[in-house]
């Protein structure tokens, strides 16, 4: 047989012998994480739709710009700038930036 003849039965074989392995797998038995407590408890009580939608479209603007919207993105935008001012300081301070040209003192027991 020549070399090019084995490569489809490889091709096949590789795929078949990995789905055997993976079938193979013991899936761990997810019903004992369930606590007992649990188990007995009553089912969530389901709320009426129209009230939560009704609150929802009260409080959208649809888009539209107000005093209230643009203080809120205001309020955002200064605090983001503070935030950046702070990050733009340096990030190794003087008294450490002092202290690496010394370099690291190597103890005698691990020279």
């Amino acid at each position: 047989m020549s070399r090019r003849h084995n490569q489809p039965m490889l091709r096949l074989t590789l795929p078949i012998a990995l789905f055997a392995l993976v079938a193979c797998v013991d899936f761990p038995d997810l019903d004992d994480r369930i606590t007992p407590a649990a188990r007995a408890a009553d089912y969530p009580t389901l709320q009426p739709l129209d009230p939560l939608l009704a609150q929802a479209a009260t409080q959208q603007t649809n888009g539209a710009i107000t005093p209230a919207s643009v203080a809120t993105f205001d309020n955002k935008i200064a605090a983001l700038r503070a935030k950046a001012a702070g990050l733009r300081g340096p990030i190794v301070d003087r008294a450490t930036r002092a202290h690496m040209p010394r370099g690291v003192a190597v103890p005698a027991a691990i020279r």
